[in-house]
């Protein structure tokens, strides 16, 4: 059965209203589909250093864990790639059938600049 799990630095921030938002979040996109792993969006957004910032739910429904190294990421609206880059997250280990939020940042330059970020989907490549 797939658990939601938060990474420590998160449990201990994290804002009453962002961990039920979470939750709800989680409620919605728990059950495996057809994927092992899924990242379901919670939010987007750019930063001060104009870097864009996507918050996901990443659900590892697999039997292993689910590692971050040299791992690509693709980032898109409506079929529409965005943004694209490989990551390296020691730190960011899943375990199997366990969900995590997580933000993963694409610098300035490695993103196609849009008015608005939002209703996009993160995959896993």
């Amino acid at each position: 059965m797939q658990q939601l799990q938060f990474e420590t630095s998160w449990d201990k921030t994290l804002a009453a209203s962002d961990r039920l938002y979470i939750e709800q979040i989680f409620n919605e996109t728990k059950i495996k589909n057809n994927a092992e792993f899924l990242c379901s969006t919670i939010r987007e957004a750019t930063n001060y250093k104009e870097e864009l910032l996507v918050t996901v739910l990443v659900h590892n429904f697999s039997e292993q864990s689910l590692l971050f190294i040299n791992t690509k990421l693709r980032y898109s609206i409506q079929g529409e790639f965005i943004a694209e880059k490989l990551f390296t997250i020691p730190g960011l280990i899943i375990p199997p059938h366990i969900s995590v939020p997580w933000t993963f940042i694409f610098p300035k330059d490695t993103f196609l600049k849009k008015s608005s970020y939002n209703n996009g989907c993160l995959e896993i490549l």
